[in-house]
């Protein structure tokens, strides 16, 4: 019986202890760069999946037709390219910057095996520590859904679609940064 005792007591408050400590003394990785704490992933994973698989919606109000898939094209453009790339695109620098790396979601399977339901649950909440955020305050419904059709759909989108979807990106050149007070600017 003391054996048992002495277990339970390492498992409910020294284990838990250690986690703590390993934490708030900042010896756990924090930076973009830094490697994956051990299970990090399949605890977050499990969690994110769980919880997704309570809540998205079962139901698609919009159809998946050529219309949709074209204005959530522009959605993803507008939104979602500078993260995850358009397919055969560069990765750009914020999307080199962040941890865990966005997938590429034009590429590959991306999500289409994923419900559309479940893809319109990570465009509206967002996924907390991931750098995705939550679009429920700046796009609409209707927006939000077009955007989780094409994605079920990047594996069979019509020509025209991919057309709008795989353009060239316009670069909009940067504003010249403002002098900081007490330096003097640097002529070219």
């Amino acid at each position: 019986m003391k054996p048992f005792l002495i277990g339970l007591i390492i498992g409910l408050i020294l284990i838990p202890l250690c986690v703590y400590i390993y934490f708030v003394t900042g010896s756990a990785p924090v930076a973009t760069a830094a490697p994956s704490i051990p299970f990090e992933k399949m605890l977050a994973n499990g969690a994110l999946h769980a919880h997704i698989a309570k809540e998205m919606p079962k139901t698609i109000p919009v159809p998946a037709d050529d219309p949709n898939f074209l204005a959530g094209a522009n959605v993803y453009r507008e939104n979602c390219a500078v993260c995850h790339g358009v397919a055969g695109g560069t990765p750009t620098a914020i999307a080199r910057g962040m941890f865990p790396k966005p997938p590429k979601l034009l590429e590959g399977m991306g999500v289409t095996d994923d419900p559309p339901g479940e893809t319109y649950w990570k465009v509206s909440n967002g996924i907390r520590l991931s750098g995705m955020p939550g679009f429920s305050e700046s796009l609409s419904q209707t927006q939000m859904w077009q955007v989780s059709l094409l994605l079920a759909n990047a594996n069979k989108l019509p020509d025209s679609v991919k057309a709008a979807l795989y353009r060239p990106i316009p670069l909009v050149p940067a504003e010249p940064a403002a002098p900081v007070p007490g330096t003097q600017p640097t002529k070219p």
